[in-house]
């Protein structure tokens, strides 16, 4: 893991009232689940020691394999996920709230089918939220890469909010993103934050990234947190890394750049008030009626 990164620290190194740490973790998950638990616990215990009050892993932090029979094989119930239980453990030990980005499970719904998974610890180890992403991504691209998300998983059924150290959190994952109607939902019900944990493709990374992650921040007056994978990986993909954190003016806070690493950047809670007073989109937003 290459050296911490800080961003925003106030003049003397304290946080002031209105301001809250955060960690994000831009990672280069394998198909070594072991491996990348470790590596995360790593982070958790990181960003505690460094000051944060919370911790964001990218999607898939814990199994990125493209490779659907070999992750078929050791992907597991939540209830029955080891990798579940150390990070729990980790967290207890911490003392910090983690957002674990996602992690593969098998549907409660099916048990032939996948959900990408959110989960939420609280600073005690407890499952404080769980979100299932909403939209799958199918596609097959330029570059000859083909995506069938919808053929191993299942979408979620509706969007969710969270208590976080920031504030009501929206929870998104990745191809979410395209979506603004989600995060447009996730404020309209008093969101201040959205998580956007994610593994970019570099062809789209460079393309929309950093133009999407903040128009939706800009668009709902709220900060962005998007823990990214990043790098080649061993199951042969390569994603766009650029791990961001956007403030609820569309400022980019933290920009990870490519390479595994954790990032520090301290937030001004006191800036979601302040622009959606400048701006007030909340109250001037009108229900959009049936074409004349």
């Amino acid at each position: 893991m290459q050296s911490e990164l800080y961003i925003g620290v106030s003049p003397n190194g304290r946080e002031t009232k209105s301001f809250m740490r955060i960690a994000v973790h831009q990672m280069n998950s394998t198909f070594d689940i072991q491996q990348n638990v470790e590596a995360m616990i790593t982070g958790i215990k990181k960003a505690k020691a460094g000051g944060a009050n919370a911790y964001f892993a990218p999607e898939m932090s814990m199994l990125l394999d493209r490779d659907r029979p070999r992750a078929k094989s050791v992907i597991t119930k939540e209830a029955n996920s080891t990798a579940l239980l150390a990070i729990a453990e980790a967290v207890r030990q911490v003392g910090i709230w983690v957002h674990i980005g996602s992690l593969p499970v098998i549907s409660e719904r099916s048990a032939d089918r996948f959900c990408n998974r959110t989960l939420i610890f609280d600073s005690s180890g407890q499952v404080l939220a769980r979100y299932d992403k909403m939209h799958l991504f199918d596609v097959d691209l330029a570059t000859g890469e083909s995506w069938r998300e919808s053929v191993a998983y299942l979408g979620g059924a509706g969007p969710v909010i969270t208590a976080s150290p920031l504030g009501p959190m929206g929870l998104t994952i990745c191809y979410d993103l395209r979506f603004p109607d989600l995060f447009s939902t996730l404020a309209r019900n008093g969101a201040v934050a959205f998580a956007v944990p994610a593994a970019f493709t570099v062809p789209t990374g460079k393309a929309h990234w950093h133009v999407l992650l903040r128009a939706r921040a800009i668009e709902s007056a709220a900060f962005v947190i998007a823990a990214a994978q990043s790098g080649k990986h061993a199951d042969g993909r390569e994603t766009y890394g650029h791990s961001l954190v956007v403030d609820p003016w569309g400022e980019v806070l933290l920009d990870m750049g490519e390479g595994e690493g954790l990032g520090f950047v301290d937030l001004d809670l006191d800036r979601v008030q302040a622009v959606r007073a400048q701006i007030p989109v909340h109250l001037n937003r009108r229900d959009v009626p049936p074409l004349l």
